[in-house]
């Protein structure tokens, strides 16, 4: 009787012929890969920003925007970033996220100018019945006017760059001690910067206002950024604390200690 034996071991599909010119062989470091994860998680968060913020809610008796949701969180995942890497790749994440932006914008609006389906409904809202009111309805929700874009992108930029800047200011005046103060102190200046400009485009710029109604608004906008900017304090020692541990365990730290 012949004896059972294995299968011969499967190649695999892809020779090395094949792939010849890639980069398939060579490795990415554990920082790299953390820090890509940072950077995909900062544009995600910035992308849906600019998709929501459209959106206008109630609280507290305050109309406010759903941006409030996401964009907070972007100057979290910066000062982590900046606190483990430094300035320069927390910048260019800033830049990275203001180019994937601009992207997300100009196909937006190419979808906004192609012909809708007569037969495009929605079955969410019965109203919807057609394609002329859906097309209505994709273009009060991702319609932008320049006013808008313009304040957004310019507040986005000055805000997410001096929040490094100043992270990294009160680092050096610490010497890299207090934490909490280098992310609470970044983020309110920045904050208040972001708060200023893009309001001021809207509500001078676009809507018109006084001047006195628009620093109202502006004041009780940038009371709410303070209120979560606050809140996020633990979750930065946390996130901090988890990529050092996370990049420790991977001997990325070996050299820098």
């Amino acid at each position: 009787m012949s004896q059972e034996t294995d299968p011969p071991p499967r190649r695999h599909s892809q020779t090395v012929e094949s792939l010849t010119g890639t980069l398939y062989y060579e490795r990415i470091s554990a920082a790299d890969r953390v820090y890509l994860t940072l950077v995909a998680v900062f544009v995600t968060l910035l992308v849906l920003t600019n998709v929501i913020g459209v959106k206008l809610f109630v609280l507290f008796d305050q109309t406010l925007t759903a941006g409030l949701i996401t964009y907070p969180m972007t100057f979290l995942v910066t000062d982590i970033v900046s606190e483990i890497y430094g300035k320069k790749r927390a910048d260019r994440m800033v830049w990275l996220g203001f180019a994937m932006s601009v992207l997300m914008l100009y196909i937006v609006q190419i979808s906004i100018k192609l012909p809708q389906s007569p037969f495009w409904t929605s079955e969410l809202v019965p109203e919807f019945s057609d394609g002329d009111k859906m097309q209505a309805a994709w273009l009060a929700s991702f319609g932008v006017g320049w006013w808008l874009v313009s304040g957004s992108m310019c507040a986005y930029l000055a805000a997410q760059l001096c929040d490094n800047f100043m992270f990294h200011f009160w680092r050096r005046l610490t010497s890299g001690r207090h934490l909490w103060l280098r992310n609470n102190g970044s983020t309110l200046i920045s904050q208040l910067v972001d708060t200023f400009i893009v309001n001021s485009f809207l509500f001078y710029g676009a809507f018109r206002w006084e001047f006195t109604r628009g620093i109202e608004v502006m004041f009780v906008i940038y009371l709410f950024k303070v209120g979560l900017a606050l809140l996020d304090t633990p979750f930065c020692y946390l996130g901090v604390w988890w990529v050092r541990s996370a990049l420790r365990r991977q001997g990325a730290f070996d050299r820098v200690g």
